[in-house]
């Protein structure tokens, strides 16, 4: 064994070597003989030679180890406590009905049972989780990201997965890095490494060569999988993919799973309380059937049954099913779930930030007006910012393409082939403007500016006034911020262009040369409300969901639309407020806010940190680069699918349209999902709980054991099998209007309130058995006083029966009483799987000890003054488990 380790680890050890020694020599290299080296032309790979590549190095997938064969999966579908207990009592059995018994007391029967009893089990199991695995693939399959590669002397698109080691990338402000690369030409490149170094804040790549020091990750001109491009932009070639990357090579090694959220504890903690009650119960129960009844061997069966009984073996498998059939039915609503556990957080959510942009409006953008300093139409405002938005290497916004779409009304092809692009300042959230170079025919060069009005402002020294230059006096400066109140008061988005002729600039162009700038006009934009958003904000307020606006963008132009749709803009917290806040003053005010304007990505991440220390569920909807950082601090990030790779890969949720009615149904959905769920858990809880307690008094009081164990396992495979359809029952419209939040210690209170209720009616069954029904029909004495064996025998069998049947008369009933705070049947009806499966478990027992089989197992055949005395018995416990639910929900404000 320590020569196999020694021998791994060697090969991890020199696999890494090898990794890192690539890496260094492909960031040393000249470009020339890095591009030689991995057969790389200049104008990219062909399709041809992209095959032979993957070939060679492999595709760009990366897997978290190999995924399960059906055989595998279904091998451990069977190991299980559950099956693993059934098996060890066939063994038992074969030994004593069969191996050991006299021939004529041979006794395959109950072997037989439990070999199917098995069966039964093990592939139910496998075909729903199948099912689920299946589901999640194809929910995955429906969310891409896609990359800019250069093939055959042209850009392409391509799905990620189709990347290949030596194409060339074209990466911008937005993109996931898509496998460890070498850059060849950057621009104010800053890439998050997060998830490699664990350190949050960016870092500056560049095409400079470093030496051969310090950590890959620490070199300039190579970046890795995992990172994502904060600004800038880069060329850069593929130098491995797939599991061949830093980030592949560390799931290999390190075989991480993700932390357990919320629910995943809460689940986990609900089954330890049950396992470690059972823990104690059976060898209780083991011990005082061996000294009361002295057959040690049928005590440890029956312990054994009790421990099969007792066990939640059938909660992770309904816990998967509920997901999984909650996630498909989310997207039939256009609503993607990317990790299934945060279907919970959906159904909690109390409140829900977003942005502006697309969600509250069209994400329609349109120029209505480009004007001068003199508040004139010119087009020469237009040309020159269509200039900054055609030349730019980042992310094209709408503000860019709706500049774009106007000059292209005019004819745009004049200006591209009389200008070329020198050099290009990107945007970034402090200076929140970008500038690009440009140079025409002439020769003449010119640094063009759009952004904010204000920080546009900030870098402008002139202004251009009735068509001359002036110096911008403060009088210019009011006019320009006062027509752009007024724009904004309309609803318009308006952006600043300046522009200086012939720059010099300090070295390579950066934001220095942002300075002594020329202001020559603004553009106004429209983006109108969607017709949808006030429904659904009112709608989701009815939800229990308070809809927050986080934005960028200035007060007045939020202010227009928010109150176009209806939310509260008596108070709007602009960011630099916020700053002279603490947390605690902050969270205050974040309660009562509705709207939250000019706001810097890291100002987003703040409004949803207080919130959530102040209890709350907290989901962020956004699709840019600025959201990213929020949407990982949120309980449920949620995204589009037409957003930044960035975006969507911090997000758990991918909308298909990014409007909140679409959110609205996630919600809805979210929590049907979370309530089914939660039923399973309470009744699974509360019934097993329950269970331990009357098997504790018969077990103490019973000069027999109660049920045999074969009895006791098929009752609970029964059982088991009836409450498979939980995760497609109906959910009660009034628990659907209120966020659900996930709490371990009120189950735990639920199970243990509830539970005993079923017990009262079980000991009043075993009552009544034991002294009423039996004595009847088997001697007219109760079995101390009988002497005669067979007599004993068909007492016991009679009991057995009797409680066989109650049990999962009772079981059924309370299933259908806790699934609903209503009364059920009347107020509130369970779905047809449910009631049908109900049916047909309750029809199952009641007939089979009227059959050979039932004969076969122990059965005997009841009497009709049993099912009279059964239907006292449901009637009464629906009395008391009724008056015990208005009891609960009048002491703690809830059922489920």
């Amino acid at each position: 064994m320590k020569k196999i380790i020694k021998t791994t680890a060697r090969t991890v050890a020199e696999t890494n070597n090898a990794f890192n020694e690539k890496m260094y020599d492909a960031a040393i290299s000249p470009t020339s003989e890095i591009m030689r080296k991995y057969e790389t032309p200049s104008s990219g790979l062909t399709e041809e030679q992209a095959e032979a590549s993957r070939e060679k190095y492999g595709e760009n997938i990366l897997t978290y180890g190999k995924k399960n064969s059906v055989l595998k999966r279904l091998l451990s579908a069977f190991v299980n406590p559950f099956t693993v207990i059934l098996l060890a009592l066939a063994v038992i059995s074969v030994f004593t009905d069969v191996i050991l018994a006299a021939p004529e007391d041979k006794n395959y029967a109950t072997v037989i049972i439990i070999t199917v009893m098995v069966a039964i089990s093990g592939i139910l199991r496998f075909v729903q989780e199948t099912r689920s695995g299946n589901a999640a693939e194809k929910l995955s399959e429906m969310i891409r990201t896609t990359v800019l590669v250069e093939r055959e002397g042209s850009l392409k698109e391509i799905p990620i997965e189709d990347l290949v080691v030596g194409d060339i990338v074209k990466l911008s402000a937005g993109d996931m890095i898509p496998a460890d690369i070498r850059i060849l030409n950057a621009k104010d490149l800053f890439v998050s490494q997060a998830a490699l170094t664990g350190e949050s804040e960016p870092v500056e790549k560049s095409e400079i060569a470093d030496k051969k020091e310090g950590s890959l990750t620490e070199i300039k001109n190579l970046a890795f999988m995992g990172g994502s491009v904060i600004s800038g932009s880069a060329r850069a070639l593929v130098i491995s993919v797939g599991n061949n990357t830093m980030l592949g090579s560390m799931a290999k090694t390190l075989n991480t799973k993700p932390p357990k959220t919320t629910f995943e504890k809460g689940v986990n903690s609900v089954s330890w309380v049950l396992i470690r009650f059972m823990l104690i119960m059976v060898p209780i129960v083991f011990f005082i059937n061996g000294f009361t009844k002295g057959d040690w061997m049928q005590a440890a069966l029956f312990a054994i049954s009790v421990a099969v009984g007792l066990t939640p073996e059938m909660l992770p498998m309904i816990v998967t099913t509920s997901l999984a059939k909650g996630a498909v039915a989310m997207s039939k609503k256009k609503v993607i779930i990317k990790n299934l556990n945060s279907i919970q957080n959906l159904g909690s959510m109390d409140i829900l930030c977003t942005d502006k942009t697309g969600t509250l409006t069209k994400d329609k953008v349109v120029l209505e007006y480009h004007l001068n300093v003199d508040g004139k139409e010119d087009d020469r405002v237009l040309r020159h910012a269509f200039l900054n938005s055609y030349f730019q290497t980042g992310l094209k916004n709408l503000i860019d393409i709706a500049v774009i779409e106007k000059q292209e009304q005019s004819g745009s092809q004049e200006l591209t082939q009389k200008y070329e692009k020198v050099d290009e300042i990107p945007f970034d959230f402090e200076r929140r403007r970008m500038s690009v170079v440009v140079k025409d025919s002439s020769g003449k060069t010119q640094l063009v500016t759009k952004g904010a009005v204000e920080e546009t402002l900030a870098c402008c020294s002139f202004a251009e006034c009735g068509g001359e230059i002036l110096y911008l006096t403060d009088e210019v400066r009011k006019f320009v911020l006062k027509k752009s109140d007024k724009l904004n008061e309309r609803g318009m988005r308006v952006i600043a262009v300046a522009q200086k002729t012939n720059p010099s600039p300090v070295g390579q162009f950066s934001v220095r040369d942002e300075k002594d700038m020329v202001l020559i006009g603004f553009l106004a934009f429209l983006d109108p409300p969607k017709k949808t958003a006030k429904a659904a904000i009112s709608a989701l307020k009815d939800y229990g969901v308070t809809v927050k606006i986080l934005t960028g963008d200035n007060e007045k132009v939020t202010r227009t639309i928010c109150r176009q749709v209806g939310l509260n803009v008596d108070k709007i917290l602009l960011g630099d407020e916020m700053d002279t806040l603490s947390d605690e003053e902050l969270g205050k005010l974040a309660e009562n806010i509705t709207v939250f304007a000019k706001l810097s990505p890291t100002q987003k991440n703040r409004v949803i940190r207080v919130l959530r220390d102040r209890g709350h569920c907290v989901g962020h909807m956004g699709d840019g680069i600025n959201d990213a950082a929020a949407m990982k601090e949120a309980d449920v990030g949620i995204s589009v699918d037409t957003a930044v790779d960035i975006a969507k890969e911090s997000a758990s949720v991918i909308l298909l349209e990014k409007d909140l009615t679409v959110l609205e149904q996630g919600v809805r959905e979210g929590r049907k999902t979370f309530a089914n769920m939660i039923k399973y858990i309470k009744i699974t809880a509360s019934s097993n709980f329950g269970n331990m307690f009357s098997v504790l008094a018969a077990s103490a009081f019973l000069p027999f054991l109660p049920m045999a164990s074969l009895h006791l396992i098929l009752l609970n495979l029964i059982y088991d099998i009836s409450c498979t359809a939980m995760s497609w029952d109906n959910v009660d419209e009034d628990y659907l209007k209120v966020p659900r939040k996930w709490s371990a210690s009120g189950i735990e209170r639920f199970m243990l309130i509830i539970g005993p209720t079923s017990s009262v009616f079980d000991i009043v069954t075993y009552l009544l058995l034991y002294f009423v029904i039996c004595p009847m029909f088997t001697g007219g004495t109760i079995y101390s006083q009988l002497t005669n064996p067979a007599v004993k025998d068909a007492y016991i069998s009679l009991f057995q029966t009797g409680w066989f049947v109650e049990s999962m008369w009772t079981q059924t009933l309370v299933l259908h009483m806790i699934r609903t705070a209503k009364i059920p049947f009347a107020q509130s009806r369970a779905s047809y799987s449910v009631s049908i499966l109900s049916l047909l478990g309750i029809a199952f027992v009641t007939a089979l000890p009227f059959t050979s089989l039932g004969g076969a197992i122990g059965f005997s055949a009841l009497p009709t003054l049993y099912f009279v005395f059964l239907a006292l018995v449901v009637l009464g416990y629906s009395l008391l488990v009724t008056m015990m639910k208005k009891a609960y929900i009048r002491r703690y404000g809830e059922w489920l």
